[in-house]
């Protein structure tokens, strides 16, 4: 009797045992969900006495493990007559994009003008950093993505250089005229893009949404995405149902989200006529098992 009554006790406690991690075990979210300005800076390898990150994806992020293919998605303040360290990353390929002030680009052994809009292409292993002289804060937005092993990487001669405000405005195939593109950045083989330069990066673009205007919720079966809200208010779409219904959260200037692939992914604007119109700053990149077709 005794010894039955220990077999049952022991084997109550294995299953209390092999339970216990199911239970604790958390699931990976579908997307992730950031407030920037409320977010804190961090520690980093662009830190300094004078500049400030914030990680909003990957590096740095309490979730990073769900970003695969990104390796950081953040924040970087530079003070008046401040400087960034300067960095270089052998298998990785960065985006800068300036969102406030004016400042100068080490790249390499160039230092380059930089202003407000302006964005760029950091090729893997060349050492780069960002200085302001100007007396006014400099902010913007730094983007990594990790080089897949095997990548052979085409290196430009030059910075790859150019201003979203001189990028023209247009509709994409696909998409409601109610929303209109301005098409940034894509790989080597883009054809419609200004800037034809990245490996793991396949779009970088701004949408600017006409007042109750949207994307069209859609999904992409070998992409990341991060949408960065610049301006106004409206719904950000994240995933969706069995019935096609969209998961739709409020969302206004400041927002960020990331969105894993084959997650449903959109936006309706909120804005009337007469208000700012919402406009989103927008970057899709490949997942790291996918390759170009």
């Amino acid at each position: 009797m005794i010894r039955q009554s220990l077999s049952v006790c022991m084997l109550f406690l294995l299953f209390v045992a092999a339970s216990l991690p199911a239970q604790e075990r958390r699931v990976d979210p579908t997307f992730l969900r950031r407030f920037v300005p409320a977010l804190e800076a961090r520690a980093s390898d662009l830190t300094s006495a004078t500049s400030r990150y914030k990680p909003i994806f990957g590096a740095g992020d309490p979730d990073a493990r769900v970003v695969r293919g990104i390796a950081r998605y953040g924040e970087l303040t530079v003070d008046p007559g401040g400087a960034s360290p300067e960095v270089s990353y052998a298998a990785e390929e960065q985006v800068y994009v300036i969102l406030e002030g004016t400042g100068l680009l080490r790249y390499g052994e160039e230092d380059i003008p930089v202003r407000k809009h302006d964005y760029m292409y950091l090729a893997p292993g060349i050492r780069h950093g960002i200085r302001n002289p100007s007396s006014q804060p400099l902010r913007l937005i730094v983007m990594g993505f990790k080089i897949p092993a095997g990548v052979v990487i085409t290196l430009p001669p030059n910075l790859p250089l150019a201003n979203m405000d001189e990028v023209r405005l247009q509709t994409v195939g696909g998409h409601p005229p109610t929303t209109l593109y301005r098409l940034l950045m894509g790989d080597t083989r883009s054809t419609r893009d200004r800037l034809a330069v990245a490996h793991v990066v396949t779009s970088l673009f701004t949408m600017e949404f006409d007042p109750g205007g949207t994307n069209f919720p859609h999904h992409h079966e070998q992409e990341e995405e991060i949408y960065l809200v610049l301006s106004g208010y409206g719904e950000m779409v994240a995933g969706s149902g069995l019935d096609g219904i969209e998961g739709k959260f409020p969302a206004r200037a400041g927002d960020a989200c990331f969105f894993r692939l084959n997650c449903t992914v959109g936006f309706y604007a909120g804005n009337k006529a007469g208000e700012e119109k919402a406009r989103i700053l927008a970057v899709r990149s490949l997942f790291p098992s996918a390759r170009r077709q």
